[in-house]
């Protein structure tokens, strides 16, 4: 009973609750606005109940149009004859019962003014498919539109009118926003709405807003631009996740391979000719259904959204010289996908893949992005991975300097800690040695990783003489440069050049580059020991398997 002493129990009990706890009688809900009824009853949940009030309150106002759109059963076309509304009534009298709710009630358009025409060829705003009944927005301006659109109609100017890109922009994302919510109360596992849902939609809204039909030659239908439109925002909408559980899933780590240029292998060929390249993951399983390839964001970016991060990221490089580090990463995390896709494509030529990349992503010119793509490439759900990785580099080195005394290649740890660095790193190419020579300009195979430069040499005139085009360490007086070929890519402390072998790693990952044979065995080891990326068995040369085993019984002993 309301405070007037009449029944409202023709409403569900959480409805009635409601309204009582508000107040609110019978006289005050026809003077309740659209928004009034969200605070209400807000949430998605209550989309039918705020519906349902809405009509018992506003029937004898608007006018009768229940033509419905009905796919046939036979060729999922529509059929529009019309089906009689049900007039429920919110406080029945006493001598009448109060008819059960219809768990789809159909609801008809608001009343407009007499100067707005009616829809056109039996359209209306409702939307019947098996499940559910969607229904079409429109507000003053877009009924104000619809009565010039006629007028301009009758006087045979109709070609002239274009719907506003506000409105038609309007138009669209309400029409959508609805079709969510009423997808999401339909109480049922909430998915998106299907293509041909769409196409139905699209359909409804040229027959209601007969503004927006596509003329154009290069259409093949009126209403294949709409539905672009809808396909185009649903798929911008951002997919609500599921709360994981307290061990997250983690993505298989990719491989890398050892490839020969020849087919057939020897033990020498073998060594000699070996290079490294990235394996691809296997391909991501396709879709069952064309609706669900459309509508699959729910686990990756879609291709235009990833674009979209791209356009951001540019813009962010252009207008600042140092963007906001996080979220310069949350776009590279959105945008992975297609930029691996960009750069594992192998279109361009080795040489010019590292330039390329840099003007395409000037991000990782920076010594931070450059190590979180390499966290990115191998273990990207783990947060932790760059710390880990540090650490076990750490324990390798502790290791490696008593296996190059052991092996007289270095001599006791020295107390600076720069020099004994270098030491290190030259030494390492003769403790996991490769067959293949180094070129006579670089004398020794250290040079392929780093270079100490002499008091008079320029750095750019040795990375324009220098033989090779793979990453390397250029240590100066006061820092280091790290290169690409003839190209200088960042510069970091000398102090912290006992990190600097993680850095070209990373480059070989983000880059897409070619281990040099005459350092692949040492590249190969820091790849299995170090980055724990494992090397498929037929891909192992006999100088790896060679140098892994004094080292694994070394380290044993």
């Amino acid at each position: 009973m309301d405070e007037n002493g009449r029944d409202i129990t023709c409403l569900d009990p959480i409805a009635t609750a409601a309204l009582k706890a508000a107040n609110i009688s019978r006289d005050m809900l026809p003077s309740l606005s659209k928004e009034d009824l969200r605070d209400l009853l807000p949430g998605p949940e209550h989309f039918r109940r705020r519906r349902t009030i809405w009509r018992l309150n506003h029937d004898e106002n608007e006018g009768q149009e229940t033509d419905l759109c009905r796919p046939s059963t036979s060729h999922g076309t529509c059929d529009f004859s019309p089906i009689p509304t049900p007039q429920p009534s919110l406080f029945p009298s006493s001598s009448s019962s109060c008819p059960n709710p219809s768990p789809s009630p159909v609801f008809s358009p608001p009343s407009f003014s007499s100067q707005s025409p009616q829809p056109q060829h039996g359209a209306s705003r409702t939307v019947q498919l098996p499940s559910p009944l969607y229904v079409l927005y429109t507000d003053t301006e877009l009924e104000q539109s619809r009565s010039t659109f006629s007028e301009k109609q009758r006087a045979g100017e109709e070609g002239d009118y274009v719907l506003s890109k506000d409105l038609r922009c309007r138009l669209i994302r309400n029409t959508v926003t609805s079709m969510l919510s009423i997808k999401r109360a339909a109480g049922d596992d909430f998915n998106y709405p299907c293509s041909r849902e769409l196409t139905v939609m699209a359909k409804r809204l040229i027959e209601y807003y007969p503004m927006l039909q596509d003329r154009s030659q290069t259409s093949r239908a009126e209403w294949e631009t709409v539905k672009k439109q809808l396909l185009k925002r649903v798929q911008n909408v951002t997919t609500p996740k599921k709360k994981q559980g307290s061990t997250p899933s983690r993505k298989r780590p990719r491989s890398l391979s050892f490839q020969s240029s020849h087919e057939t292998y020897t033990d020498e060929t073998d060594e000699s000719t070996a290079s490294t390249l990235i394996l691809e993951r296997s391909p991501p399983s396709r879709c069952s259904t064309p609706e669900a390839e459309q509508l699959c964001a729910s686990e990756t970016e879609s291709p235009q959204t990833q674009a979209r991060h791209y356009k951001t990221l540019q813009a962010m490089y252009k207008t600042k010289a140092r963007p906001n580090k996080m979220d310069v990463a949350q776009l590279l995390d959105l945008e992975i996908q297609a930029r691996r896709a960009f750069i594992d494509s192998d279109v361009t030529k080795e040489q010019d893949r590292p330039s390329k990349i840099l003007k395409a992503y000037p991000c990782f010119g920076e010594l931070d992005h450059l190590m979180d793509e390499l966290r990115r490439v191998l273990n990207q759900g783990n947060s932790h991975f760059l710390t880990e990785l540090k650490t076990r580099w750490g324990t390798f080195c502790e290791r490696a300097q008593f296996y190059g005394v052991f092996k007289k290649l270095m001599r006791p740890p020295q107390l600076d800690k720069v020099k004994h660095s270098i030491a290190m790193m030259k030494a390492l190419p003769e403790m996991f040695p490769s067959p293949m020579a180094p070129p006579k300009k670089l004398r020794h195979a250290s040079e392929a990783l780093l270079h100490v430069l002499e008091s008079a040499e320029d750095p750019n005139t040795f990375l324009q003489t220098r033989p090779l085009s793979s990453p390397v360490v250029i240590i100066c007086e006061t820092n280091c440069i790290l290169a690409i070929g003839t190209m200088p890519v960042l510069i970091f402390p000398k102090e912290d050049i006992h990190e600097s072998v993680m850095y070209l790693m990373a480059c070989y990952y983000t880059f897409h580059l070619t281990y040099p044979k005459c350092i692949a065995t040492l590249l190969s080891v820091v790849q299995t020991e170090v980055l724990l990326d494992a090397i498929h068995d037929h891909d192992m040369t006999t100088s790896y398997k060679k140098a892994m085993a004094d080292w694994k019984k070394f380290i044993s002993d």
